[in-house]
């Protein structure tokens, strides 16, 4: 079965942005994010998007399929 990996985390750091700082971008809670750089909740597509939008870089690239 294939899993989500995302690299969230490290475009997060390299935009220099806080958890929280993302999260008013994107505009969910810290929380959220905390939870899709953690692998434990899956992001909607919508929220995808915006998480790509934010860090300037495509979704393709944030998130992937693990086999």
């Amino acid at each position: 079965m294939n899993q989500l990996q995302n690299r969230l985390k490290q475009y997060r750091q390299a935009a220099g942005l806080t958890q929280a700082g993302l999260a008013e971008k994107v505009e969910v809670s810290r929380k959220t994010i905390n939870t899709v750089e953690n692998g434990v909740f899956i992001p909607s597509t919508v929220l995808a998007l915006k998480l790509a939008q934010a860090l300037g870089t495509t979704v393709e690239t944030l998130f992937q399929l693990q086999d």
